[in-house]
């Protein structure tokens, strides 16, 4: 699930440059960042999640995101705002992300690919809805009134984190249990009898005690990293973060640009987005349900397919071809909510925390790049054609990856069994170590 914020109508990028007297480049980084940091933060985010719960987490998301939208309203200048908005807004969206989605596949393990869908599809009605009420909010308030009101709004989080109940007690509250059932007297008894280097030798101890399970938790981040498909999963993301995004963000420029919505009154590209979006994830979260489906492929065509959307974009330029491609980019990128499966079927459920951080981290980046390359593009060419193209790209080549890394896996497997089928049968095979390739013809 991805973070949702504002500033994503057609209204608010044209009202920030006209505030802040700022190009399309620049003021650009202010969405990237606020989507770029809730995700680069995602390990930190997991951790935190992995300590504390998702209800306290949660709650303190929720502060933070109020907190940054009410303080963004009083933005001096785009500095400012990308700090107030795109870094503590940013961080809080990370927050409750990564303790929604924990939380959902802890809950859920038959149909975790139908649960995931629903719960992401919340962010794509509240798309659809916030979209056209910001419009008449700006209209009304301006945009700093604009924001007052969702920051407010966003206090509503709070109240979500009660239904959060977790199913285990996170790390942090363990180990205060145990330090509180642990026998303070009889240790208190014997640090009065030991001499100073040994009491120094025993707070070395606790301290390395205290940092064990932070250890334990960069050992298990290190170790998917040494999975070839999840290294695979995590370029793709990276393409597909850095292309994907800004087209949601620049469609209704598009067709402003090319005097589309001259005389009409249309729905918003972005709530046919979202609107679409929401359809796209619960139909992909059912079909990971299903058995004989590989939810890794199933995630790299919708890529792929994405990817030729946005390669025709510049070829059909009338509201409705806009409207059906609005739609069609909606509905692949619903491939969101079926990323903590994928990554869970890599991994398994052990390692979800540490693993989807990882993920959520090279979306991360390529989030933060993508709107200011198209940015940048747009003002050196004046027409959003070759950004576009640069878009699209980078979504097939994202979807290629996974592709060829699962081919690639399939050829080591079969060339190990060939091996060992040559072997003596008395001298039976060798132990081998296990790997995710091996366990490649399994993800679905």
């Amino acid at each position: 699930m991805r973070p949702k914020v504002c500033l994503l109508s057609r209204k608010a990028p044209l009202k920030l440059c006209a505030t802040f007297k700022k190009s399309k480049s620049t003021t650009a980084w202010v969405g990237s960042t606020v989507l770029g940091v809730g995700l680069i933060t995602s390990p930190l985010c997991g951790a935190c999640v992995h300590n504390f719960g998702a209800r306290p987490v949660t709650i303190f998301s929720g502060v933070m995101v109020a907190g940054g939208l009410m303080l963004s309203a009083f933005a001096p200048n785009i500095i400012f705002l990308i700090f107030s908005y795109g870094i503590v807004v940013g961080l809080g969206c990370g927050l409750v992300c990564a303790a929604t989605l924990t939380i959902t596949c802890q809950y859920f393990d038959k149909r975790r690919g139908l649960a995931l869908g629903i719960v992401t599809t919340g962010t794509s009605v509240g798309g659809f809805i916030y979209a056209s009420i910001q419009n008449k909010l700006i209209e009304q308030y301006g945009l700093d009134g604009c924001l007052l009101i969702v920051g407010a709004m966003a206090l509503n989080l709070i109240p979500c984190a009660g239904s959060m109940r977790p199913l285990k007690f996170p790390g942090y509250y363990v180990k205060q249990k145990a330090a509180l059932t642990c026998t303070d007297v009889l240790l208190y008894d014997k640090e009065l009898e030991t001499e100073p280097s040994v009491e120094h030798r025993t707070l070395v101890y606790i301290a390395k005690k205290r940092l064990k399970p932070h250890a334990q938790y960069m050992y298990d981040m290190r170790e998917c990293l040494r999975e070839p498909l999840f290294v695979a999963f995590c370029i793709s993301i990276f393409l597909f973060s850095l292309g994907a995004i800004p087209p949601i963000l620049f469609l209704e420029d598009v067709a402003q640009s090319e005097g589309l919505l001259e005389h009409v009154t249309p729905i918003p590209l972005v709530s046919i987005t979202s609107a679409a979006s929401g359809v796209g994830k619960l139909v992909l979260g059912i079909l990971a349900d299903v058995h004989w489906v590989n939810s890794l492929q199933l995630y790299a065509m919708t890529v792929a397919a994405m990817g030729v959307a946005l390669l025709v974009v510049p070829m059909w330029k009338s509201y409705a071809g806009l409207q059906v491609l609005s739609a069609a980019i909606g509905f692949f990128s619903g491939n969101w909510s079926i990323t903590s499966y994928v990554t869970t079927r890599l991994v398994g459920i052990e390692r979800l925390g540490q693993a989807h951080g990882i993920l959520m981290c090279f979306s991360g980046f390529g989030i933060i790049l993508g709107p200011p390359v198209v940015g940048s593009l747009f003002d050196w060419t004046q027409s959003y054609d070759l950004a576009f193209y640069f878009t699209g790209c980078c979504l097939v080549m994202g979807s290629t990856v996974p592709f060829i890394t699962s081919l690639l896996c399939r050829n080591l497997v079969n060339k190990e069994k060939n091996v060992l089928g040559d072997l003596d049968p008395d001298l039976g095979p060798e132990p081998q170590n296990p790997s995710e390739c091996n366990r490649v013809t399994s993800v679905a």
